[in-house]
């Protein structure tokens, strides 16, 4: 058979014209032959080229941050389940830590309930006291959640907060103030334990907004004590008086009392008053004071004015004792002008 190259030129391009339009000519039979697919939407089968983002996923962490914590105070109901002699209630102390049967003091202050059980159950088993322990822990008194109010008020406490408290919303709903308190009360705030707020009061005018601060659970409220002087003896009202930061003098005080009695021996009035070494007595030219020839003197807080009597006898050694059991039987009374 001759080959390709022996073909004379006029017929090898009459072959290659007939070659050429087999082949095209099948190719377009065999795609018409083919079964034809339904196109999809242009944006389906392409990706966006900005495609959406993601959404977010929850964040457990702020869900644990609004979670209540364990603070000082909290009365706690621990139990372990199958093991009922590990079932305890304790109340965290001062410091944060609890007591545990087993595992000794934890400290949990500062945890949510999910956490402290999560570590009371890892205490537990790598102590080798419980295999696998499941904790259950519920807050009993939950004194952190509260706002704990001390010192000079009718019923000291915790309180549960309600709306947004305010201070005195808080000392109402404890009765009030007591007799003895003062002008000073100092609230410690939960997040700032190391930094007191001391806040003025004005016993005259419980409506002060600028004393009326705003607190928060786990706050803690001291009304303090107020400064009193003690006027006994032969006077027309014997009381204690509160200074509330005000001077108080000999002649003030006394007449604060009602003035002295007819019987009162005024040359043997004297302030007892309790230093470093035990008590001790100073004389009272109170005769002489209330006829201006001497001068008033100054009293400081506890102290005891005792104007003792002329026609009863008074035994000079037992005159603190009996000027003593007279200031704590004395009404106390604040000095409203």
């Amino acid at each position: 058979m001759p080959s390709f190259h022996s073909v004379p030129a006029g017929l090898k391009g009459a072959l290659a014209v007939l070659f050429l339009s087999l082949t095209l000519g099948t190719r377009g039979t065999a795609q018409d032959q083919l079964p034809k697919v339904a196109e999809k939407p242009a944006e389906q089968v392409f990706p966006s080229a900005t495609p959406a983002p993601p959404q977010p996923e929850p964040s457990s962490q702020d869900d644990t941050n609004r979670s209540p914590r364990l603070g000082t105070g909290d009365l706690l109901d621990v139990s372990v389940y199958n093991v009922p002699e590990l079932a305890t209630k304790s109340r965290l102390g001062s410091n944060g830590d609890v007591y545990l049967p087993l595992i000794d003091y934890v400290h949990l202050a500062g945890l949510t309930v999910e956490e402290a059980q999560a570590l009371i159950e890892k205490r537990l088993s790598d102590g080798g006291f419980v295999k696998n322990p499941h904790v259950t822990l519920n807050v009993d008194q939950s004194a952190s959640q509260g706002i704990s109010l001390l010192g000079e008020v009718s019923r000291p406490g915790v309180y549960p907060v309600i709306g947004e408290p305010r201070l005195l919303d808080v000392i109402s709903a404890a009765g009030g103030f007591t007799a003895s308190a003062g002008q000073t009360i100092t609230v410690t705030h939960r997040n700032q334990s190391d930094q007191p707020v001391t806040v003025p009061l004005n016993r005259k005018n419980t409506d002060n907004r600028a004393s009326n601060i705003p607190v928060s659970p786990g706050d803690t409220i001291l009304v303090h004590k107020a400064d009193v002087v003690y006027v006994v003896g032969e006077v027309g009202r014997p009381s204690g008086f509160l200074m509330d930061g005000d001077s108080l003098t000999v002649l003030k005080a006394i007449a604060l009392a009602g003035g002295t009695t007819r019987t009162a021996k005024l040359n043997g009035a004297r302030i007892i008053r309790k230093g470093p070494n035990g008590m001790t007595e100073t004389p009272v030219e109170l005769k002489k004071m209330l006829q201006a020839k001497a001068v008033d003197m100054p009293l400081r807080a506890d102290d005891i004015l005792f104007v003792p009597s002329s026609v009863k006898k008074v035994v000079m050694s037992r005159t603190v004792d009996i000027a003593v059991q007279a200031a704590t039987a004395a009404s106390i009374y604040a000095m409203v002008p």
